[in-house]
């Protein structure tokens, strides 16, 4: 019997944006890829089929997915692309900056990247700005069209790299600003790691303490003829009330967190949260630290790669977590506007620190304040760092009293009953 090769038929456009069709025979399909490319074509899809056959296989189509089963509503929301974390976003911004820096046409590198399977970021993604791409369109207009994959900050530096000629360029600044933001929120979140760990422990033990244990001391209580002390009637009624009206207090929490939600959520209470959060003592200075830190790097980014003042403004107000920073820098990008400086709306706020406003003056003077922000986000970081540090080794010691505290006041609750007893019998 005669050999054959596998046949592959494809969809591919020209350079000047006509779709053709059409079959090759080669051993894979990667070889078909290639093919294609040799033929000056952009390959949109690529189907098996045997001789004859009409019906084509798509690569990755034996997988079987029960989301064909689903109503298409449900279907839609479990196929719903998340919004990747800022270390996904880094890496997948290096490789983008990689293959446009080995000379790979932008459709070509965009191929790779589909190969490549970027974590938080899935190849559906690529594939459609490659097809936005061959189909005319510009890479950040492209990304425009994926607003939860892609923020405004990542559309307009691609947009300022594609207006100046230096879009490898901007990628890999725009990936290395993701990476600090990354490391900043993994040392924060590594500082929060320990101190909630103990509050979650000693609240299972109190919890453990008060359902299983106090009920036994309850009883020998009971048998004591003798008065029982303040603090043995306060643990006594907690215990009873963890033991016989646990629904009232799991009834209080959920109250508790809904009103702080809601509180929360609203414009007014959102405002008194942030301001409340910056004026905490030891965590307020790490919040204020980070947060001119972000600011900083963020505006200071933009500006670096070509995006005008206003748009940086904006787009920096709208990245920025904290109502407080908004609202100045809303008003600073007002002022800005009306022709006033940078640095002289900045230091009418009243909230950004004497020397933003300096090394923004300066930055204004010598003609540099993307280099003045982005000395300033160093400075920051450098700062947050400290404050981090001071942070977790405050926190350590003020557990434990607060621990010792708590044990302090069960075992004398405990023992009280016991001395009173051993004195009466005396």
């Amino acid at each position: 019997m005669k050999d054959f090769m596998p046949q592959f038929s494809y969809k591919a456009r020209k350079r000047s944006g006509e779709l053709i069709e059409g079959q090759l025979e080669v051993a894979d399909r990667p070889a078909a890829l290639a093919q294609i490319q040799r033929l000056g074509l952009f390959p949109i899809a690529v189907d098996t089929a045997k001789a004859g056959a009409t019906t084509a296989v798509r690569p990755g189509a034996k997988n079987f997915s029960l989301a064909a089963f689903l109503p298409p509503a449900m279907r839609e929301q479990m196929t719903q692309k998340r919004k990747p974390k800022l270390q996904e976003l880094a890496t997948f911004t290096t490789q983008m900056a990689n293959l446009l820096k080995s000379g790979m046409p932008l459709t070509v590198a965009l191929t790779s990247m589909t190969h490549l399977q970027t974590k938080g970021i899935p190849a559906e993604v690529t594939r459609e700005l490659k097809q936005e791409v061959t189909e005319g369109r510009g890479l950040s207009d492209a990304m425009a069209r994926q607003p939860r994959i892609f923020s405004d900050l990542y559309v307009n530096m691609v947009r300022a790299g594609e207006q100046s000629g230096s879009l490898v360029e901007v990628l890999r600044r725009m990936a290395k600003h993701f990476q600090q933001f990354a490391e900043i929120q993994a040392k924060f979140k590594s500082a929060m790691i320990y101190p909630m760990m103990v509050i979650c422990v000693g609240l299972l033990l109190v919890v453990f303490f008060m359902t299983v244990m106090m009920p036994k001391f309850i009883d020998i209580f009971n048998g004591f003829n003798v008065e029982l002390p303040l603090p043995t009637k306060m643990l006594i009624g907690m215990s009873k009330l963890f033991t016989d009206y646990w629904w009232l207090l799991g009834l209080l929490v959920v109250a508790a967190i809904v009103v702080f939600k809601r509180f929360s959520s609203s414009a007014a209470g959102g405002r008194k949260m942030d301001e409340w959060q910056m004026k905490m003592p030891v965590f307020g200075n790490v919040v204020k630290v980070n947060l001119f830190g972000q600011f900083s790097r963020t505006l200071g980014t933009l500006l670096q790669n070509g995006v005008p003042v206003l748009s940086a403004l904006k787009i920096t107000e709208q990245v920025m977590p904290n109502i407080l920073i908004k609202e100045a820098i809303a008003k600073t990008r007002e002022q800005v506007t009306d022709g006033k400086t940078l640095a002289q709306p900045l230091a009418q706020s009243k909230l950004f620190p004497q020397l933003m406003v300096d090394l923004v003056r300066i930055g204004e003077e010598t003609g540099d304040v993307p280099g003045a922000l982005n000395n300033l986000a160093d400075t920051y970081e450098t700062e947050l760092e400290l404050a981090l540090r001071v942070m977790s080794d405050l926190i350590g010691p003020v557990l434990i009293i607060a621990m010792a505290i708590i044990v302090g006041f069960l075992l004398l609750s405990i023992f009280l009953p016991l001395f009173k007893l051993i004195a009466s019998i005396h």
